[in-house]
């Protein structure tokens, strides 16, 4: 695929631009499923990109299309899922338990486990590796995309307690992150907080017939738990991930007004996929 000429976003001069621009790679001991990581390939890691796969994959895929998009300033991680799929014999893994015993699809699966590792990750990026917050971005695929919404979600109703419960008079500003891509990922709870999470989620999903089609009422809930939605929507065919050029143009623009770029002398960047 060619490369498509974008507009990245200037970072003002801020606490974020003394951290390191090459920031220190995330640690096995610290992480407690396989990845991947990629430091950006421009020698600045301004921005950081999670890839989360789909039910039944791992993180290989997720981690080589991360590289292939040649995000400018933009490290990569992908990470694996922590439950192999029973009575399989492939590497196939799943963000929470997804079958019942008798091999049906759950109807309301406990998405808890892959949210309390997200938060471990978390943790360790920001603490240990000097990742801000707000420059940390994610990508999930059908069931990553679920499961990075509902983390999304999950992590501004912490920061909200922490705010109410805290006690200071000046209480510290409320984190939250640089954006998220869902592809064919709904919320898989409907969110009951008071305040939506500001975070820009962009809804990428196939029109019926498609089996992964998003099921009704999905937006509305996106609506209610984030105060910022931009919806893409792609043909009923091919089935899974955007396959053109065209259907990862709004992905792309998405990303293009979202990525932050350190250096204030360079306004224009190429954001595109390598060929």
């Amino acid at each position: 695929m060619s490369e498509t000429e974008f507009h990245v976003r200037e970072v003002p001069t801020s606490p974020t631009t003394s951290l390191p621009r090459v920031k220190p790679s995330p640690k096995s001991t610290k992480i407690p499923v396989p990845f991947h990581y990629t430091a950006s390939d421009d020698g600045t890691d301004e921005n950081l990109l999670i890839l989360l796969h789909g039910l039944g994959d791992t993180e290989v895929p997720f981690w080589k299309l991360g590289k292939s998009l040649r995000l400018p300033q933009t490290a990569v991680l992908a990470l694996r899922a922590p439950e192999q799929i029973p009575y399989l014999y492939e590497n196939a893994f799943q963000w929470y338990t997804s079958f019942d015993e008798f091999g049906e699809m759950i109807e309301r699966p406990n998405p808890t486990p892959a949210l309390q590792l997200l938060s471990k990750v978390i943790d360790h990026l920001t603490k240990d590796c000097s990742w801000p917050v707000s420059r940390i971005h994610f990508f999930g695929f059908a069931q990553g995309g679920s499961v990075v919404t509902e983390f999304g979600i999950d992590w501004w109703r912490t920061q909200q307690s922490t705010e109410e419960g805290g006690g200071q008079t000046v209480p510290p500003p409320l984190l939250s992150f640089g954006s998220i891509v869902t592809i064919s990922g709904p919320l898989l709870s409907y969110p009951t907080i008071s305040k939506p999470c500001p975070t820009p989620v962009l809804v990428v999903h196939r029109s019926p017939p498609a089996e992964t089609a998003l099921p009704n009422g999905s937006l509305n809930a996106f609506k209610k738990g984030y105060s910022h939605i931009v919806e893409a929507k792609l043909g009923p065919k091919p089935e899974g991930m955007p396959g053109s050029k065209q259907e990862w143009e709004p992905i792309m623009r998405f990303w293009s007004e979202r990525l932050s770029r350190r250096q204030a002398r360079a306004c224009t960047s190429h954001v595109g996929m390598s060929t």
